[in-house]
């Protein structure tokens, strides 16, 4: 009875508990926080992982807000707009090489990428279709991509739609 009464832990915070209720008290507490800890784990598991992207159809607006022989840059949609005397196309602005944007360059006639320098005919130089590759490591020119007009005579462009060059949208 004397040794029962050593073994007890007497505390003001808690008083009477002895070492085989503390280590039984410090077990369970573990074992709760590690299955509180699966069962948060197990959630995440098993509920859905949805990544929502943009839409791969693009409004680029009115034509008559892109001039003659212009080329637009829209960074969001990362893509050119480009209208010219044969109409209005759309290239993708992500070079074929390591997916990055690209820049159009006016006092050059061309586009180019500022990571690896590959550059892309649009003006310039002369022979070359828009988008076709004529510098640098990028392995395939600029895709064309699928545009139209809307019945609300707004361009649509449709990013993840190619097409074969020299597919013009005349207004």
């Amino acid at each position: 009875m004397a040794d029962e009464k050593q073994q007890r832990v007497q505390t003001a915070a808690n008083p009477g508990v002895d070492r085989r209720e503390f280590f039984l008290r410090l077990g369970l507490g573990s074992m709760g926080i590690a299955a509180a800890g699966t069962a948060v784990f197990a959630y995440q598991f098993l509920s859905p992982n949805v990544l929502y992207e943009p839409s791969p159809v693009v409004n680029m607006g009115k034509p008559e807000s892109y001039q003659l022989d212009s080329v637009t840059l829209d960074v969001d949609a990362r893509i050119f707009v480009v209208h010219n005397n044969e109409g209005f196309f759309a290239l993708s602005a992500v070079c074929t090489h390591l997916g990055c944007l690209t820049a159009w360059k006016p006092d050059l006639g061309i586009i180019a990428c500022p990571c690896h320098g590959s550059k892309f005919a649009m003006f310039q130089p002369p022979g070359k279709k828009p988008g076709e590759k004529f510098d640098g490591p990028a392995p395939k020119p600029l895709p064309w991509l699928k545009m139209w007009l809307s019945d609300e005579g707004e361009l649509i462009v449709d990013r993840s739609e190619e097409i074969r060059p020299e597919q013009f949208v005349r207004v």
